[in-house]
């Protein structure tokens, strides 16, 4: 017997039709089932933060639904960031810059949520930053590249926009 749902969903502006498992996860979903591989498992309890994606623009831990739960929904993945493929984003390139990783496992995780930030505070303080980025886990930078790389890509964007 197939026990198999059929989901379309919207990744990184691509329309997917899959038949999946009913438990099938949404971070395994999309690491298993598409090869985006850029969102990390980590704690498979939505307390690490490496899961993080934008579902409707909105940061969740992909680890923590399931994949039929985002039927019908836009998802964005780290991938998804970038402008185009073989491009990066200004805050992709700013933790770059700032040297804002080091192992990289948390990295995903700590981009979408910079990127949450930035979509509703385009130019945010060092608190907000903070703020935005403490639900997420590092165990590599001390967080403070972190900031600078956020602080930094806002600059940017602020200095093209006078």
């Amino acid at each position: 017997m197939d026990n198999k749902i059929k989901i379309e969903l919207t990744v990184n502006q691509v329309i997917y039709r899959r038949d999946v498992e009913p438990r099938t996860t949404l971070v395994d979903f999309l690491r298993d089932e598409l090869g985006l591989t850029g969102t990390h498992v980590g704690c498979e309890h939505g307390v690490c933060g490496a899961c993080s994606i934008l579902l409707n623009n909105e940061p969740v831990r992909s680890c923590c639904m399931y994949a039929v739960q985002a039927d019908g929904m836009q998802v964005t993945t780290v991938e998804g960031l970038a402008p185009e493929r073989g491009a990066l984003s200004k805050i992709q390139d700013s933790f770059c810059e700032k040297h804002a990783l080091q192992c990289g496992f948390c990295t995903p995780g700590m981009l979408i949520a910079c990127q949450d930030l930035i979509n509703r505070i385009p130019n945010p303080n060092e608190e907000e930053v903070r703020e935005a980025i403490s639900g997420n886990l590092c165990r590599c930078t001390g967080y403070q590249q972190i900031v600078d790389a956020v602080l930094h890509a806002t600059s940017l964007e602020t200095k093209h926009h006078d």
